[in-house]
């Protein structure tokens, strides 16, 4: 019942990797007194969209561009047998590659988005040019910024990136984009816009793309997001997916653009596009993104230019068992309420930039 009596702190006398304290942040070479608040891919935004756009200077405009809904309106930018095919896609990932009754999300999901990719790459033989593309994961892009009186980040890992050799062509034209001058960005006081981003004191400014320099497929061209959480409190709701696309996309043409175009704030001749489709298994999301300024910091002057195409459903449901009634099959198993005009935009998203 004797109180214990004070005893220093036993050392070891070597640095243990498990056991031994950390420095403390201010004695770390990257420790900066300014915080940066950072967008990471686990980031939930409170005001999703209109968020994202204050954050990124950017002009909403709702629907795809016409200019790539175009490109599948030709039968020879189609698949042969498409719905059927797309159909068994659906069909492989939710319901044959399973023995579960119901499939957990964290399997079909991420399947699903391989199936539509192996479809969409069997464009090749008409169109060569998709050759000149390379799949990418877990690559790590950086990106820096000033808005206003805050320093931004978006850095980590992020979805899967379709890069390309040659860089998409700008989808507005000069006078879209010299119009978006009287564009008045949305607030959303008294929130703070930097509400649910990561503040740190530790960080580098850098901008990265997350390749090496010399890589033959250095343009970014489209990012793909799987929201595949089993647990309904880790998913990410279709607002927050969609600001998180964007943040990402945006981030993708910043690191591009400074190092094509140096920092230096300015508007930028070529305008950096980039594409970002996002899904959990059924419904999905477009976007195209068009970076027209890196001057960032004022809300006056150019703004950036997003399309985004929201919750399309390409299919109602599956029915995995038959409903039946007095002996008879009411509703077979299979899938209903399929729209074939979902994957025409998914493969417009893919073509672009190769028609």
């Amino acid at each position: 019942w004797l109180a214990r009596p004070p005893l220093p702190p036993w050392e070891r006398g070597w640095p243990h990797p498990r056991h031994s304290p950390g420095p403390r942040y201010e004695a770390m070479p990257l420790y900066k007194e300014r915080v940066c608040y950072v967008c990471h891919q686990r980031v939930k935004m409170l005001e999703g969209v209109k968020q994202a756009l204050w954050l990124t200077k950017t002009k909403l405009i709702e629907g795809l561009p016409l200019k790539v809904l175009s490109i599948t309106d030709e039968p020879a930018n189609q698949l042969e047998n498409q719905d059927d095919r797309v159909q068994n896609a659906i069909s492989h990932a939710r319901v044959w590659n399973t023995t579960e009754l119901i499939p957990k999300r964290e399997n079909y999901c991420p399947m699903l988005l391989e199936d539509l990719l192996h479809l969409c790459r069997t464009m090749t033989s008409k169109h060569p040019s998709l050759c000149k593309r390379m799949l990418a994961r877990d690559y790590r892009l950086a990106a820096t910024w000033e808005r206003e009186s805050s320093l931004l980040q978006v850095r980590g890992m992020n979805g899967m990136l379709l890069n390309a050799m040659n860089p998409l062509p700008p989808v507005a034209s000069k006078d879209e984009i010299l119009a978006t001058e009287n564009h008045i960005l949305e607030t959303f006081y008294p929130v703070s816009p930097t509400i649910d981003l990561q503040e740190v004191n530790v960080y580098e400014e850098r901008n990265d793309i997350g390749f090496r320099e010399g890589y033959p497929y250095p343009h970014p061209h489209t990012l793909y997001f799987v929201e595949s959480a089993n647990m309904r409190p880790t998913r990410f709701k279709p607002e927050q997916l969609r600001a998180k696309m964007l943040m990402f996309a945006f981030g993708n043409a910043l690191a591009k653009a400074k190092i094509l175009y140096g920092n230096d704030p300015k508007v930028l001749e070529h305008p950096v596009v980039v594409q970002s489709i996002g899904s959990e298994g059924r419904i999905f999301q477009f976007m195209v993104f068009q970076l027209n300024t890196t001057d960032l910091a004022s809300s006056d002057g150019i703004k950036n230019l997003v399309w985004i195409d929201s919750d399309q459903y390409m299919y109602d449901y599956i029915r995995y068992l038959p409903a039946i009634r007095k002996k008879v099959v009411k509703y077979p198993p299979g899938i209903y309420g399929y729209r074939p005009e979902i994957f025409n935009k998914f493969l417009a998203l893919y073509l672009h930039g190769a028609v």
